[in-house]
């Protein structure tokens, strides 16, 4: 394998910290998420579908999007940008875009894993940036100053009628509907991304979750959780996950949490992380 130079970039120092729990009801574990803090890479996928069929398509829409980003960052190849503001973002819709044909492809092959499909929500941390790729109705938010705010936006039937007018917020978070999902990975041969970008600060906390948490606890809470465990992010997931399953736990919940330390100029040769990748 042909490896290309090391090369000087400013990279954003990142602190990861990532639990899941199968909850308090389901049998299963559908959640699956994937991160590495080196590559400034976080992913998050709430499968669906019949007997472990969620979980199926969780995990290979998670394993195929991080290959993908790996494999094409990596490359030799010329990223073309069509318009996006990043290379990263570019890279992200491509990624999306091949896991969802896993997972069609799978389901297909698959009598048991028919109609399977999953959320997908990415973040990935570059230059002094976030760039952000989202399916499906689990949630990224960013904590700054004080601050809690929804980065991404809910693929769901109560989200459209919110849109819309019809409904208000509240009535959305009591409304039986409120997780039939309209878009997901893998359902269709095509999947629509939402693509966002902002800029990243030292001391931003980033919330990847699926809704297992925020089905169960409110955005207040979960911002005084983010407060309370800034310098300690262990002991931050753990607090999510534990205070949705007081609340009931009645949906898988995963929860990443990032935080931006600071900036710092390092060497970074992905021909490295493919041979590692590959080689073990």
């Amino acid at each position: 394998m042909c490896e290309k130079d090391g090369r000087q970039k400013i990279m954003t120092k990142l602190v990861i910290e990532a639990k899941s729990d199968t909850g308090c009801v389901r049998e299963h574990n559908e959640d699956n998420f994937g991160f590495d803090a080196e590559i400034g890479l976080a992913v998050l996928a709430d499968g669906m579908g019949g007997y472990k069929a969620g979980e199926v398509a969780s995990a290979i829409a998670i394993t195929s999007l991080v290959h993908s980003v790996i494999q094409i960052k990596g490359s030799e190849e010329k990223i073309e940008l069509d318009g996006m503001p990043h290379e990263e973002s570019a890279i992200l819709y491509r990624a999306l875009h091949h896991a969802n044909q896993q997972v069609y492809d799978s389901a297909h092959d698959d009598h048991d894993c028919r109609g399977m499909g999953t959320t997908v929500s990415a973040a990935w941390f570059h230059d002094g940036k976030v760039s952000i790729a989202h399916i499906g109705d689990s949630r990224i938010y960013r904590y700054r100053d004080y601050r809690l705010e929804l980065l991404t936006t809910d693929h769901t039937v109560v989200q459209e009628l919110v849109d819309h007018g019809f409904y208000t917020q509240e009535e959305a978070k009591a409304s039986e509907q409120r997780n039939i999902v309209t878009r997901a990975l893998g359902i269709d041969p095509t999947v629509d991304v939402d693509l966002y970008d902002y800029d990243a600060r030292p001391g931003d906390i980033y919330l990847l979750c699926s809704d297992g948490l925020t089905d169960m606890v409110d955005d207040m809470e979960i911002a005084n959780i983010i407060r309370r465990s800034s310098t300690d992010l262990e002991y931050g997931t753990g607090e999510l996950v534990n205070k949705a399953l007081s609340n009931g736990g009645k949906d898988n919940v995963t929860v990443i949490m990032v935080r931006v330390d600071d900036s710092q100029t390092r060497e970074k040769s992905w021909a490295k992380r493919l041979n590692k990748l590959f080689t073990g």
